[in-house]
């Protein structure tokens, strides 16, 4: 793992269940991103209060669901992720720029080993972790590598990469790389510079396919 200026890797917070503030407890187990983003913005500008309740849920009804999704396809991002295992949270998430805003979530339960990590999306999809279980939370640093080893059970998913990138690599069609820049970002409640240190990952993905698409272009020319 490539380590970047200014991140505290070593960062492990006490708890997975103690709040650090109000708006992290709300945000906590908000499946739908858009709603997220919605409740940040109230919240910012003092009006929470006046916001629907049905959207303060962490997981929406059916119903709503469909409502969400007549406003745009973006609006069911994250609304179809797999229900929450008593104990559950969201530790960190994938955000993927498709047309309906998909999301992939890492999170943490009390097992008999300490904590019990799972990752799930909403496809019913079916993930390895590098790290299935620890006595205490993770630091930044084996967040990130959860992220990096994680696996998709998909043949078509480039593992290589993890779960970082293999979605970006999933999308790539005639060297399209500069489109996929933001497709994939990866963020935290918890972990505030996980985001910083993936925006990074990302900017070194870029530099190093355009650096490969140079070269494969003078190696045709010079063929």
């Amino acid at each position: 793992m490539k380590k970047y200026q200014g991140i505290r890797y070593g960062f492990r917070p006490k708890s997975y269940w103690a709040e650090t503030d109000p708006l992290s407890a709300i945000l906590r187990n908000v499946t739908g991103e858009n709603r997220r983003q919605i409740i940040t913005d109230y919240w910012a500008s003092g009006r929470i209060e006046e916001l629907d309740i049905t959207l303060l849920q962490d997981e929406v009804d059916p119903g709503t669901r469909t409502r969400l999704g007549r406003i745009h396809p973006s609006f069911m991002g994250g609304e179809y992720l797999a229900p929450y295992l008593p104990g559950e949270v969201e530790i960190a998430r994938i955000n993927l720029k498709s047309t309906t805003s998909d999301v992939i979530s890492l999170r943490a339960r009390p097992s008999p080993e300490g904590i019990s990590y799972r990752v799930v999306d909403e496809y019913k999809a079916e993930f390895t972790l590098p790290i299935p279980h620890s006595t205490k939370p993770l630091t930044l640093a084996e967040t990130v590598n959860q992220f990096d080893q994680g696996s998709l059970d998909d043949s078509g998913f480039n593992n290589s990469d993890g779960l970082s990138l293999g979605y970006n690599w999933l999308n790539v069609d005639e060297d399209n790389y500069e489109s996929l820049r933001h497709f994939t970002s990866i963020s935290s409640q918890i972990y505030r510079q996980l985001h910083d240190h993936f925006e990074h990952v990302y900017d070194d993905w870029l530099e190093q396919c355009r650096k490969d698409q140079k070269e494969n272009a003078e190696t045709e020319e010079s063929a």
